[in-house]
This record gives structure tokens, C-alpha cells and sequence, in this order.
């Protein structure tokens, strides 16, 4: 009597998807007998745009205030604490909304930051912070992550609008305009360094080590 493989049918299910995958790659590469070379290009052309057009609208529609504040996590705790601050009401009438200090204004450092920001949408979806509770408990951690991820990209999102070449320290309060020069034009320190807690209540601190 002949052994049955076992192994058999999994080894069929792998010959058969890499078939398909060599047939597709050959139905791409071989040129095509219906269109002309000039459609084809045109139609990719036409194709790229639409992409493109359609990824930028996504990324836009999940760059504003409203998106952020979307989920009540957000709205009801940080935005709630955003709104008596100065960033968001001022004699100015300039706000900073949630992306203009969490999300970077370059290309490439936008899309970097989208793809961190999934895992705050997994911690959305099965409910790490859904509650007042759960979001006092975990206050401390989320704030260092974002507090270090200031710290290495030296206060980036600080600097969409706070630049250092146009900051003029004459206007400033004598503490401030020492500390200005002695530690960030020297590149000491940075922005969230001395700002944490500037546009949202600082979590329970005690035991972080170099906190007073």
C-alpha cells in the first residue's frame, strides 16, 4: 500500500498560487495586442492622478482638528484640556489645532507619523484608553512616548510655527529670554525639554526621575 503524504495537498495549494503568480507577472510584461503603447501609458498616467489625488484627500481629511477629536478619547480628556489654553484661544485668533502640533508639515515626515499614528487606532479599537480610568492609569506612559518622540526629532512640530531665527527675546520676560539663549540656541535643549504641559495637564509626575 502506498503512503499518504500529508504534506501533499499543502504542497499543491503553494505549486498552484505560484503558478498564478508567474502567470500574472507574464500577463504584465507581455505587450498588449488591443491597445496601442500610447493608451496604455495615458491610462497609467490617468491612473497615477486619480491614486495620488484620492491619497492626498484621505491624508488631508485625517489631518484636521475634527478627525482628531472624532473619538471620544480624545475629545473628552486632551481636546477638553486644549480648549482654555492659550494655543487655542488668544487676543490673535491663531490656533493651534491637534495636527498643527502632533503632525509634522513636510511630506515625509507626515507619512512617518501616519504610520506611528496606527497604533493609536488599534488602541482606539479595542478600547486601551475608552475609559476616564483607563486613560488616568496610562496618562504617564502615552505622555513620555510623545514626550521622546519630541525629544528626537528636536520639538519639530513646536517649529511649525515657533522658530527660533524669528524669535525675538527682547519682547520676552528676562527668565525666558535667558533661558532661551543659554539652552535652546545652543541646541542644549529642546522645545518640550521646558514646555511639557503647555497645552495639556501634565500627568501624575511623581517618581519620574529628574521631576520636581
Amino acid at each position: 500500500m502506498t503512503a499518504i503524504d500529508p504534506s501533499a495537498p499543502r504542497r499543491s495549494l503553494l505549486a498552484r498560487a505560484w503558478q498564478f503568480i508567474k502567470d500574472l507577472w507574464q500577463v504584465l510584461l507581455r505587450p498588449s495586442s488591443v491597445f496601442g503603447l500610447g493608451a496604455l501609458v495615458l491610462a497609467g498616467f490617468v491612473a497615477g492622478i486619480v491614486f495620488w489625488g484620492g491619497f492626498n484627500t484621505v491624508l488631508e481629511a485625517t489631518n484636521t482638528e475634527k478627525f482628531c477629536t472624532g473619538c471620544h478619547e480624545m475629545r473628552d480628556n486632551v481636546f477638553a484640556e486644549l480648549k482654555p489654553t492659550i494655543h487655542f484661544s488668544n487676543r490673535s485668533g491663531v490656533r493651534a489645532s491637534c495636527p498643527d502640533c502632533h503632525v509634522p508639515h513636510n511630506w515625509t515626515d507626515k507619512i512617518a507619523r501616519k504610520m506611528q499614528a496606527s497604533k493609536e487606532v488599534w488602541g482606539h479599537l479595542f478600547g486601551s484608553i475608552d475609559t476616564p480610568d483607563k486613560f488616568r492609569e496610562n496618562r504617564l506612559e502615552l505622555a513620555m512616548h510623545e514626550w521622546s518622540r519630541f525629544k528626537a526629532n528636536d520639538s519639530l512640530e513646536c517649529r511649525n510655527c515657533h522658530s527660533a531665527a524669528s524669535m525675538d527675546i527682547t519682547k520676552q520676560s528676562p527668565r525666558a529670554s535667558v533661558a532661551h539663549q543659554r539652552y535652546l540656541f545652543t541646541g542644549e535643549k529642546t522645545c518640550i525639554d521646558c514646555h511639557k504641559g503647555i497645552a495639556h495637564h501634565l500627568p501624575d509626575m511623581r517618581g519620574v526621575p529628574g521631576w520636581q
